[in-house]
């Protein structure tokens, strides 16, 4: 239940709709979406104004969302963006208390480790590619540390040839339309290059990875290529595009790369961040200075 807001209270939103409108703008269309998405599902479950909204609430909601199953980090991605929300309102104005500010996020075990592909798992997943755009597609995301909406954004425009058309550069529209520039390996480049001559047209504002109709490949065609490619080369899990990011931190830092470099390619905002992939596949480990029989 969306309703007006108290007229007796200075406010730059008139109502509900209109402050999650305001919370929404300048945020990516992927993000607005599954923004949208969560806050519709707490809405619905509470239905009450939100200046009516109370801890326990908060509470009822998460009970709600394990009774359905969702896994922790749903929970925790659910409520942090409820949590931002009702900050937003109170920062603004709008809301007279930030009920939300007293709720702690759900502790999630870290993961990583568990979605770390080997190098030879990742020429297994590329030897499976139905397609050369489906090929050059899987080695970009490997090459470059993309995310999904970077590649379904990425347009002929911004791919760039350099050293006499034998290595080139690709520049990415990441988070909070931030752009980054990457050089790719030589191998990668020429079979963007082939993929750029095979294509129909390959005019600077049309995108790189196509689908049949002419326009940019959707997050879903593109999650079922690296899904398919992976179950096609024997993976039981659902293995994601994210799971190419993770290796490309994973692996550029086995091989020597300075963690500050990884951060840039991969457009982290934080050090820490990228700092998980060398704990989640250490080399070292004291137990080998345990005498155990």
């Amino acid at each position: 239940m969306l309703v007006p807001v108290n007229s007796q209270r200075t406010s730059q939103a008139d109502d509900d709709l209109h402050l999650i409108s305001l919370w929404l703008q300048g945020k990516s269309p992927h993000s607005q979406e599954a923004y949208s998405r969560d806050l519709t599902q707490f809405v619905d479950f509470i239905d009450l104004p939100l200046s009516d909204i109370k801890i326990q609430h908060f509470w009822d909601w998460m009970d709600h969302l394990k009774e359905k199953g969702a896994l922790p980090a749903t929970q925790a991605r659910k409520l942090a963006a409820v949590k931002s929300l009702f900050s937003f309102a109170y920062r603004i104005g709008y809301l007279r208390f930030n009920v939300g500010g007293a709720i702690t996020l759900p502790n999630i075990p870290e993961k990583l480790s568990e979605r770390i592909l080997s190098e030879d798992d990742i020429t297994k997943i590329f030897a499976q590619a139905s397609t050369l755009r489906n090929r050059v597609l899987l080695k970009l995301f490997y090459a470059s540390g993309a995310r999904v909406s970077e590649l379904t954004n990425l347009y002929w425009g911004a791919v760039i040839p350099r050293n006499k058309n034998k290595q080139g550069q690709v520049t990415l529209l990441g988070k909070g339309n931030k752009t980054r520039t990457l050089l790719l390996p030589e191998k990668v480049w020429t079979e963007l290059m082939e993929l750029k001559s095979e294509a129909t047209t390959a005019e600077f504002n049309l995108p790189v990875f196509q689908s049949r109709k002419g326009g940019p490949l959707s997050r879903q065609q593109i999650w079922r290529i690296v899904r398919d490619a992976a179950k096609s080369a024997g993976f039981s899990q659902n293995i994601s595009p994210h799971w190419l990011r993770h290796a490309h931190a994973s692996h550029a830092l086995d091989h020597g790369a300075p963690v500050h470099l990884v951060k840039e390619t991969l457009g982290h905002q934080s050090l820490t961040t990228t700092s998980k992939y060398a704990h989640a596949r250490p080399d070292e480990s004291s137990s080998k200075y345990l005498k155990i029989d």
